[in-house]
């Protein structure tokens, strides 16, 4: 019997270079139909608009106007994914509906030039075409069968079509609700590390969500695990928020995720000012705690 694991679902992980995996739910194609759909209701509104607004423009402008109609067809049917998924971050108003978002195979987000050049290869992934008085249709000249992009995107784990195997991207089901709750924390040197902290503290997606996730379940850790799993992410930290050395790491990922998901800038000053009332000065945030103290009966993840 092979012991190469199969996938049985659309999960995939993927590990980041800091050692940190993470899972996402790649969407299919029965998925990402509805927002092509949604997406094409969209480019053919905007150009009845143009075509309405060219018409009325015709009788000052003259031939002008079929000019302008024509570049805005060029643009809506060849730009229109590729700049919103640039600006929009790697979704267009289809995606965003259906909750789904394209991302880079490393899972970082896609760039200007994946997300314009993923939407050109769709006119591979849309033959093979067939005339459409084969079908007995009125005459139109060509109808796509998407026959390429399906075939691809049931041939490889991430559901890839063509134009996602070329630009090295993938469209993932985005989980919008992060937390199951917010965690609240009983230790109050996290609150006073929390003061220490730029100001204007900004993350990328991928940290926040690493931070989300490890204060959600650091109370099933040792404390010793703790520190272990949380030196991937604070180590490079210390340096960059110029901290003592011995900082817990522990307590620095507390305080981040305070200050990204609980509080605001101007409860620092009060949150600290309580901390550093009940600590008294006998405990310092930047510390290692030497022993674990009693099980918190409340279920505090701190001890």
């Amino acid at each position: 019997m092979s012991s190469v694991p199969c996938q049985i679902d659309s999960v995939i992980e993927i590990a980041t270079p800091e050692n940190i995996a993470f899972q996402y739910r790649v969407a299919g194609p029965f998925r990402r139909l509805p927002a092509y759909l949604i997406d094409l209701a969209i480019r053919v509104a905007i150009l009845f608009v143009v075509a309405l607004v060219c018409s009325v423009l015709s009788i000052a402008i003259g031939g002008i106007s079929a000019a302008v109609w024509l570049l805005a067809y060029f643009v809506v049917s060849w730009f229109y994914g590729g700049l919103f998924e640039t600006f929009m971050h790697g979704q267009t108003p289809g995606k965003r509906v259906l909750g789904i978002r394209v991302m880079s195979t490393s899972g970082r987000p896609i760039n200007g030039y994946q997300a314009v050049l993923r939407n050109i290869l769709r006119v591979a992934d849309m033959g093979p075409v067939i005339s459409a008085e084969a079908v007995g249709l009125p005459p139109i000249p060509l109808i796509p069968t998407f026959l390429v992009g399906l075939c691809s995107m049931a041939l490889n784990r991430r559901f890839q079509r063509l134009g996602d195997l070329v630009c090295h991207t993938m469209v993932v089901v985005e989980e919008r609700p992060w937390l199951s709750g917010v965690v609240r924390f009983d230790d109050p040197r996290a609150f006073e590390l929390a003061s220490y902290l730029p100001a204007d503290l900004q993350v990328r997606r991928s940290m926040a969500r690493a931070i989300a996730h490890y204060a959600e379940r650091r109370r099933f850790f040792s404390v010793s695990r703790r520190r272990e799993v949380a030196q991937h992410l604070a180590e490079p930290l210390l340096k960059q928020f110029g901290l003592p050395a011995n900082t817990s790491y522990d307590l620095l990922l507390c305080s981040m995720y305070y200050r990204l998901f609980i509080a605001d800038r101007g409860d620092d000053e009060t949150h600290a000012a309580r901390a550093k009332a009940a600590l008294g000065h006998r405990m310092s945030p930047f510390a290692y705690p030497l022993q674990r103290g009693p099980a918190d009966p409340t279920g505090s993840p701190f001890r």
